[in-house]
């Protein structure tokens, strides 16, 4: 009895002496409202807790209602905001930067370590901000590409897509010369004022003929005015020759209307069901940007990355965003949860090595038109950071790129009148 009474006394005093179990840090992730991609956060969350106890992550999808960036916005107006979130593109996350909403990434112990084993070195430095830091770390990017229609390029008698300016419209007059009803390009974008489509144009041509020189830095216009006032004068060029088609057209690039489109990687799967009888190397191919005529031949070409990554919040303590950026590590830091980010959502994670890791190989086997996006990555440039992105993008359509193509304003007087007014938004 005096031994059973000893241990129990020595087990009392231990628990005395260790104190209570430490509780896990409890911390939320906000997924995009895209069922894949919660699909993907809440396996790696259940991964990641059964794997230690001192962190606890819970995923829940943002809600869109009415858009996800609203959602974000009165969450962190009432104090309610997560950890941390994806789905941030470099503008909205401009936006709270500026109300000083989001953590520097690169302060958190082990930054520098995830950048080397996700490869992603080279891609990252279009992420920094103004103040020399990053606070968004990107998931995922689209590179975007231009497809020609090659099985029509080789009846115009051309073997291999067109690269620089003239020799794009080379090719378009040539088209035209033959087929009266068709056009180079089909775009009613050109026509509209929709910021966002700038992107997809203007400033997919610039980012290539500038080799990807930041359109704004801070609150300057710091864009390569000569490249700028080439894309307005390439545009205007395709216009004046007739080789555009800015009247709404329904699949103009796959029906054979048109023989030249931007095309993001989310094409390929719709086309797959719709126009089975495109096929990647024979009716198309993909091929970057084309550049002025004096680009050097040898020097790759940037691109448009319309590409979306994860933020921490400030509104958090300390240990909360320490402890969730040790879950974001680990997921990020094994190639293995790129694979199966890839194959669940099917949008290209952000590293310098997605089109050469041999993790990846069975993709690329499997989807060949997926290559080229991954060889672009490291080329690929997000949009600028400014909070102000939708007036200064709507500002380079009305005062820039819509009077050239009505033939109102030369390319270097539309030039000059859309950056005064967009400095002038800047100024504000």
């Amino acid at each position: 009895m005096k031994r059973i009474l000893a241990c129990l006394v020595a087990a009392a005093v231990a628990l005395l002496v260790a104190g209570p179990a430490l509780a896990a840090t409890e911390v939320t992730f906000w997924s995009a409202p895209n069922p894949t991609q919660e699909v993907f956060w809440r396996q790696m969350a259940d991964r990641f807790n059964a794997s230690q106890s001192e962190i606890r992550v819970t995923v829940r999808a943002m809600a869109e209602s009415p858009t996800s960036e609203a959602t974000i916005l009165t969450a962190l107006a009432g104090g309610t905001a997560p950890t941390g979130s994806e789905n941030i593109f470099i503008g909205f996350g401009s936006q709270l930067y500026e109300s000083n909403a989001l953590v520097p990434l690169d302060t958190l112990p082990g930054w520098e370590e995830l950048l080397k084993a996700r490869k992603m070195e080279q891609s990252i430095q279009a992420w920094q901000f103004p103040d020399g830091h990053y606070y968004i770390l990107p998931i995922y990017a689209n590179a975007m590409l231009f497809g020609w229609r090659i099985d029509i390029l080789k009846e115009l008698g051309y073997q291999e897509p067109p690269r620089t300016y003239s020799e794009v419209l080379e090719v378009g007059k040539k088209l035209r010369e033959r087929d009266r009803s068709k056009f180079l390009l089909a775009r009613s974008a050109l026509a509209q004022n929709t910021w966002w489509e700038r992107w997809f144009d203007f400033l997919l041509l610039y980012n290539a003929a500038s080799d990807g020189q930041p359109f704004i830095s801070g609150s300057e216009i710091t864009a390569d005015e000569e490249a700028a006032i080439g894309v307005f004068r390439f545009y205007k060029e395709l216009n004046d020759n007739q080789l555009l088609l800015t009247q709404a057209a329904t699949d103009p690039f796959a029906t054979g209307l048109s023989i030249w489109q931007e095309l993001g990687p989310w094409t390929f799967s719709d086309w797959a069901e719709r126009f089975p009888e495109l096929q990647y190397g024979v009716q198309y191919t993909l091929t970057p940007a084309p550049v002025p005529d004096d680009y050097p031949a040898d020097q790759p070409v940037r691109t448009f990355a319309d590409a979306k990554g994860l933020v921490i919040y400030a509104q958090s303590s300390p240990e909360e965003q320490r402890a969730l950026f040790e879950f974001i590590r680990w997921v990020f830091s094994d190639p293995a949860n790129d694979l199966q980010w890839l194959e669940v959502t099917g949008l290209p994670p952000v590293r310098d090595d997605l089109a050469t890791n041999p993790v990846f190989s069975d993709v690329f086997e499997a989807m060949p038109v997926l290559r080229p996006y991954a060889e672009a990555l490291p080329y690929a440039v997000p949009p600028f950071t400014n909070s102000r992105f939708a007036d200064i993008q709507t500002t380079l359509s009305d005062a820039g790129l819509l009077p050239v193509l009505a033939g109102q304003k030369s390319p270097e007087q539309a030039w000059r009148d859309a950056k005064a007014a967009i400095q002038a938004i800047l100024d504000r």
